[in-house]
């Protein structure tokens, strides 16, 4: 627990790869390019699964589930969707093996070729919309609102754990709706909803907006956004809604009955957020001794570590913790007691500030005899002694504090990371700095290209709401009406 680690300054990619591991989130499989997500990863992931899922739900959604396997041809019937996910794709092309006659294991048996090759699901709205065209027939069978939960395959030859694997878990929502201004309403509803829980959950402020038509999801009209910054100075996009029009209904042939009698192509959308949110939540908050995570995501978010050297010392703690616990969960507190004998409370220590458990209570005989316990917070590495007397109450109110803490140190590191350009070398030397540079751009994909081959930055968003200013392009001098927001990103 007390060997050297990499520090943010030394090396952010060695730091972040080496946090994840030791804080037993993750780590590599024996599958090239694929994760093994250990529990305690996990369980972060299902509170995030979890408050995700109640947000859907109490907007109407139900969750179902789709095959993995997608036949060929679905995706040649829309070609830009095609266009954008070809390179990505990992296709089975045989059913069977069979013993290598030179007795040298298995290999694919070249009889049992299938007729039809199958992609292994890298989004669904192929499959989806081939489904939906037998769910609906008229105005009555709309909206649909389903979500699913899954894994999907995206081949990649450079990974990072969490950020960019070539299996990960997502949702993704696929919706259908009787008119463009109900599925245009759906697609902002859900951006509402992710910005709300990267905000209020993770602790992490986000710009809401929209994205180029050369960042546009493959097969959208529109894609809407919420884009994050990074303690490096890089931005991740966190979350995407997509308004697909009736670019799928068409390439599937659905349509439905409307009131009047008439027949008219559906409306679409669909969204989603990955375990990348994990990674999110790694680099927006943690430190150089390790995880820091938000009361609202911590598996639990109070641990109890009892100090002693005789084991009746250790009972009379655990009478007392288990007072504590009953009073912390009373409140809707998750709580632990950590009474391994295997472990020193100064080693348990290091592995909790490691792990980022928001609130440690350290109690020993002293304190039974005091009524008093040792508060530590892992946000500030702040400790303090408090009255026993209404602990679960104090506590309670520093998960608060610790949860606000967060989201508003996130906050003043965006503004102070946030700049505007107005020429190409302020804009050169603010991407060198990391961050959210605000710059005129002539709206044309040639320059947004241009601009990324020259700087490695991609446009993030076009804010909501965007303030219109008439400016210059930082690149062609061409009028331009509003800014964008540049930066480089994961």
């Amino acid at each position: 627990m007390a060997e050297k680690r990499t520090s943010r300054d030394e090396n952010y990619a060695k730091w972040y790869n080496e946090l994840v591991i030791k804080a037993d989130l993750a780590e590599f499989s024996g599958v090239r390019g694929c994760m093994v997500i250990k529990p305690y990863g996990f369980a972060i992931w299902e509170k995030m699964q979890a408050e995700l899922d109640r947000m859907f739900k109490e907007t109407g959604h139900q969750n179902a589930y789709f095959p993995l396997f997608i036949p060929k041809s679905y995706f040649s019937k829309e070609a830009s969707h095609v266009d954008g996910f070809a390179k990505e794709c990992a296709v089975v092309t045989h059913y069977r093996l069979k013993n290598d006659p030179n007795g040298k294991g298995v290999i694919v048996d070249e009889d049992a070729k299938l007729e039809e090759e199958l992609v292994v699901r890298p989004t669904s709205e192929t499959i989806i919309w081939d489904t939906y065209k037998n769910w609906i027939q008229s105005y009555r069978d709309l909206p649909i609102l389903v979500n699913q939960w899954a894994n999907v395959v995206r081949w990649e030859m450079r990974t990072r754990l969490f950020l960019r694997t070539a299996e990960f878990l997502w949702q993704e929502g696929h919706t259908a709706h009787a008119t463009k201004d109900e599925a245009v309403q759906e697609s902002k509803q859900m951006l509402e909803i992710y910005g709300e829980f990267a905000e209020n959950f993770m602790a992490m402020p986000v710009l809401k907006g929209t994205k180029t038509e050369e960042e546009r999801f493959a097969g959208a009209l529109e894609t809407y956004c919420i884009e994050a910054l990074m303690q490096d100075g890089k931005a991740l996009q966190a979350g995407t809604s997509h308004f697909l029009g009736q670019n799928f209904a068409k390439a599937f042939d659905v349509k439905y009955a409307t009131k009047e009698g008439k027949e008219e192509y559906v409306w679409a959308t669909s969204w989603g957020v990955s375990t990348r949110l994990m990674g999110a939540l790694i680099m927006t908050h943690s430190d150089d001794q390790g995880l820091v995570l938000p009361p609202k995501l911590a598996p639990f978010q109070v641990v109890i570590v009892p100090i002693y050297r005789k084991p009746e010392q250790l009972e009379a703690i655990r009478e007392k913790a288990k007072e504590i616990m009953a009073e912390l969960r009373g409140l809707g507190v998750s709580v632990k007691f950590d009474d391994r004998d295997t472990h020193k409370p100064g080693w348990k220590f290091n592995e909790y500030e490691l792990k980022g458990v928001p609130v440690r209570l350290g109690i020993g005989p002293r304190d039974l005899e005091n009524g008093t316990v040792e508060v530590a917070r892992r946000d500030t590495l702040e400790k303090d002694v408090l009255d026993l007397t209404g602990i679960a109450v104090k506590v309670k109110n520093l998960l608060s504090q610790i949860q606000d803490n967060l989201y508003q140190k996130a906050l003043t590191f965006r503004e102070e990371k946030t700049f505007k350009a107005d020429s190409w070398e302020e804009f050169e030397e603010m991407i060198e700095k990391g961050g959210f540079v605000h710059a005129h751009w002539d709206g044309t994909s040639e320059t947004e290209v241009k601009i990324k081959e020259m700087t490695k930055a991609t446009i993030r968003c076009i804010p909501l709401n965007n303030t219109l200013e008439e400016g210059k392009c930082i690149l062609t001098g061409k009028p331009s009406s509003q800014r964008v927001v540049f930066a480089r990103a994961y």
